[in-house]
Order: structure tokens, then sequence, then C-alpha cells
């Protein structure tokens, strides 16, 4: 019988397990947990605080996720060495654990620049994980005044998460918009005025230079007097590992499109793991719940003796901020080409014929047309793209594309 073990438990985690059950319906597989939580959703976390869910919905498979899929689940420990050799990975209370195939899904974890008088400050959080939504709930108060550090993804959300709950809220970064790595600076200003017409404050092109308690000077002159800190500047990759036990390793655990690494039956998944970008034609960290699925997904397939290969990944993100949508993928090279209306903003980006990528804030129903477009390199010339921009159809791809897509009677 086949061992595997799977270093982490979220998402990629998830599709590792799936994929080896299409194959291996016996092997043992053992779970490697650092949290003790059944598996959840981690960008569900602001909804938690904002009373939209609750931990039950939050679980991103349900309660016999585990027992029904065969596997052992070791909660609260951390993996801190691979042996390649021996096959066998070492935990943080000495437990050796063996293994056949491994598949390292360790995450992320948040960067913390080395902010002076951070010591001092009385309440700090991080925005990653479940626990640390449960410790800052504790921590809130209708009279809490919150400064949160990055205007990133997690940044915002937690704002959103928190506004309801607390007297104010500042959102500083270094950088000059909102969304800097996904937005352009004529679509985040319009992100930003949802947020500030919500009650939050910006102060942007703007950083902490040091912090004295509850007290933060900034780069400008000015100073911000809080009672809560979170912390959402960045993340890193958890490759540290990978790295140790030899493998190939840059900004994360680099991976080829079978998600294996340069280490024999070691595969690497999810946000810890460093694939190839299609569109780019090179390795970057596509920190997204679905490529973290699909990377997992296509490691158990062939941990159990399969043949999966993920090839086609992309960055995407759909997320929202008080109702309002925005939904990015790809990249933004090439022409742009805008559609403006009263409900929103579409940008696309064309190049050698091909649609590379496009933002939408707004009505985002059936983006996923365009996101087809641009996965499958559908030459524009082979639709109405001029159609297509302005309402996103289904109609415009082949009966034989829409049946496989879409299944039924077209």
């Amino acid at each position: 019988m086949k061992k595997y073990v799977i270093i982490g438990n979220g998402t990629a985690a998830v599709g590792c397990i799936e994929g080896i059950r299409t194959l291996d319906k016996d092997g043992k597989i053992t779970v490697i947990s650092a949290e003790n939580h059944h598996i959840y959703s981690r960008p569900l976390i602001s909804y938690y605080l904002e009373g939209k869910t609750d931990l039950q919905k939050m679980k991103y498979r349900g309660d016999g996720f585990y027992k029904d899929n065969g596997c052992n689940v070791i909660y609260g420990k951390t993996a801190v060495s691979i042996d390649p050799e021996k096959k066998t990975v070492t935990l943080d209370d000495g437990e050796k654990v063996d293994y056949d195939e491994l598949c390292v899904a360790a995450g992320s974890r948040p960067f913390v620049p080395p902010f002076e008088g951070l010591e001092t400050v009385t309440q700090k959080f991080g925005f990653m994980t479940l626990d640390d939504a449960l410790s800052l709930e504790k921590a809130l108060t209708n009279n809490s005044r919150v400064l949160i550090v990055g205007a990133g993804l997690i940044g915002l959300k937690c704002a959103e998460g928190i506004a309801e709950r607390v007297k104010e809220i500042t959102v500083c970064d270094l950088a000059g918009r909102v969304l800097s790595s996904i937005l352009d600076d004529d679509c985040a200003p319009v992100v930003q005025r949802r947020l500030e017409d919500n009650g939050i404050k910006f102060l942007l092109s703007d950083s902490v230079v040091k912090f004295d308690g509850d007290k933060a000077y900034m780069k400008s002159g000015k100073t911000v007097e809080f009672d809560i800190l979170v912390l959402a500047v960045g993340v890193r990759a958890n490759s540290e590992l990978v790295k140790q036990a030899g493998g190939e390793v840059n900004r994360g655990v680099i991976i080829n499109e079978k998600s294996g690494t340069s280490i024999k039956n070691v595969y690497a998944a999810g946000d810890c793991a460093e694939g190839c970008d299609f569109l780019l034609g090179s390795n970057r960290v596509l920190a997204i719940l679905p490529n973290a699925y699909m990377q997992g997904r296509a490691a158990g397939v062939n941990m159990a003796g399969g043949d999966a290969v993920y090839d086609n990944a992309m960055p995407m993100n759909s997320i929202g901020f008080f109702g309002l949508h925005i939904m990015t993928a790809g990249c933004y090279d090439g022409e742009m080409t805008e559609e403006k209306t009263e409900a929103g903003i579409k940008r696309f980006f064309e190049k050698d014929g091909y649609l590379r990528g496009f933002m939408i804030i707004g009505p985002t129903d059936r983006a996923g047309i365009y996101t087809s477009l641009i996965r499958n390199k559908t030459p524009l010339s082979e639709i109405d793209a001029d159609f297509t921009k302005k309402v996103a159809s289904s109609s415009i791809f082949s009966s034989e594309i829409r049946r496989k897509k879409f299944g039924g009677v077209v």
C-alpha cells in the first residue's frame, strides 16, 4: 500500500487528496496541518468578521471529507524537515512520518518589514488565517481605531470585514493606489472611492517610519494613533523545507507542469509553489485559490501513478467591496480598449490578435467567457470581438466547444 504525505491543509491539499483518489482508492494519505481546523476557505475570513458566514459554512469540504477519503490528519504540528533519501518528514515534536510520495502544500506567511518600534505596539495582528480572524475579533470594539498597513487584497478585505464593528479605519500603503498589483491608475480610484464612501480612510504613497506604542509616525510627517494594528504588507512562500532538502527554489518552490519539484517523489502546489504562467512563458507564484487546487490535483494524480498536466495557469482575481464587484485576469501588455457605462468599466488588453487580459469593475456576469478566450488562445478574428466586449455571451463559441464547455443541446 502506497504512503502519501501532504504538508499543509489548504486548497492545494484538497486538490491533491482528490487527485490521488481518482486512481488510488486504498493508499494511506497523511495530512500534516499546522492549524487546528478542518479545511476552510481562506477568502471567507473577512466575511466571517462581517457576519455574512459562519465557521460551518466556511468549510471548503464537508465534515466527512477526510474520513470519506481515508485520510489521517495530524493537527497542530509543523513539518520542520524533509529527508529525500530516507523519505521521511520530521515534525516539530520530533515525530517522523514516512512517505512514498510527498506533496508540499505549505502555503505562505505574512511578510513583516522590520519596522522600528513594532515590538511596542499593544495589539497587532495578521490577516491570513482563521486564527488571525478569531484573534482580531476578540480585540475589536465599537471604539477601536484600526490602522491597516497594506492596501492590497488582504488589507482591503480586512477593512471591509471590520468596517461596521469599529470606530475608524486608516489604511496606508507605500504604493500610490489601492490594489496596485491588479488595477491601474484609472481603475483603482473607482474602488478607493467605494471604500471611502464606507468610512475607510487612506494614506497612500506613504509608509510607517516607526511605531511608538500605539502611534505610527509616517514618512510624510503625519502621525496615526490607533488601538489595533493589522499588518497586511504582503506574503512570502513557505519554500524553506524544499530548499533545505536540496530542491530548486526561487520566490517559491520551482515546479513543472506536473507539479513535480527537482526532488524525486516530491511535489509542490499552491501558494508555496512557483509554476509557469502560460501567458508570460515564465515561472511565477500565482497565489490564487483555483491555481492552488489545480496544481494540487495534478500533483495527486501524478503521485498515484497517473499523468496529469496543469499548463495553462494565469493570474485571476474575483473580489468585491461593499457591493462593487471586480474581476481581473491575464496580463496587461498590448493594446488597451475600454467599454465604459454607468454600470462600470471593462478594460481589455490585446496583443497579436489575442485577448491577453482584462479588468472589470462593476457587473461581472459571464466574465468567465473572457477568461476562456485568454486561456484557450482564441483568435479574436474568429469572433465578433467588439460585440463580445460589450456583452459576454457563450454564442461566440462554436457548437462543438459549447457542448464541451456547457453540455446539453446547443
